[in-house]
């Protein structure tokens, strides 16, 4: 078991560059996973983490969770300084115990006949993992990323993903305009001008559903290549809904239609 008190500890500086660059995971492609869910759905999927890290706090108190000693048995710990493991970064709450894993590889070429989410320039860590965990639980297996958006496997966006990540394949970097020019089924996007009401449109599948950042929502161009324009009714006193509760309802709408 090793020990890390000093933040210039080699170790713990990649630690630090893993948490803060794109561009570091990208290049030796790993990244971090905070908490013993995520380590535990990773491994279920992906097989063994690298390197499992935790905190000085929670390595005197984990016995006495089942779920962390089921995680920690079989590995060896590196224990962090809580005031190092807070350090990182990686999340407003962090849990003291997070894991170094290889970023799995995704299929780069997305799939034109089968149900999709398109996510356009969403830049927001909540929101993104939140999408990605919704598409996954209304049974969506592709999600394409616009340039623009968050990094998919940034520790922020795996956490609030809760593992949905490793049952999805997912493009970054994608061409959506090109993708929707192919697509075999109904593209469908939420706005307001020239829209149904989501509950009386009716479409063919397989349907790739359009959601956009949370400031802008979906760019024109996208709006006007899309075969159907829905719109959520809200008989309340807002204007508009968070984009990952938008995605919710739209997504297990289309599920219920499907049954």
């Amino acid at each position: 078991m090793k020990h890390i008190q000093s933040r210039d500890n080699p170790f713990y500086k990649q630690l630090k560059k893993l948490a803060e660059s794109g561009r570091e995971r990208r290049k030796v492609g790993k990244t971090l996973l905070d908490g013993a869910h995520l380590i535990v759905a990773f491994e279920q999927a992906m097989g063994a983490v690298e390197t499992l890290v935790i905190s000085e706090s929670c390595l005197s108190t984990y016995q006495k969770s089942a779920e962390l000693v089921r995680v920690v048995e079989g590995h060896e710990l590196t224990v962090l300084s809580d005031s190092l493991m807070r350090e990182l970064g990686l999340v407003e709450s962090p849990s003291g115990l997070l894991a170094v894993a290889k970023t799995p590889q995704t299929v780069t070429q997305p799939n034109p006949n089968i149900n999709a989410v398109l996510l356009d320039a969403v830049q927001d860590p909540g929101n993104l993992g939140t999408l990605l965990r919704t598409a996954a639980a209304a049974g969506i297996r592709q999600v394409l990323l616009s340039p623009g958006c968050a990094s998919a496997w940034s520790p922020k966006v795996l956490r609030a993903g809760q593992g949905a990540h490793f049952v999805l394949n997912i493009i970054e970097e994608a061409d959506l305009a090109s993708f929707l020019a192919g697509f075999s089924g109904t593209s469908i996007v939420t706005c307001l001008d020239g829209a149904v009401s989501l509950y009386e449109a009716r479409w063919r599948t397989p349907s790739a559903w359009v959601f956009g950042s949370e400031g802008q929502g979906v760019r024109q161009a996208l709006i006007d290549m899309a075969s159907l324009r829905v719109k959520i009714p809200m008989p309340g006193a807002v204007e508009s809904l968070n984009v990952g509760a938008a995605a919710a309802i739209c997504l297990f709408e289309a599920y219920r239609q499907s049954l």
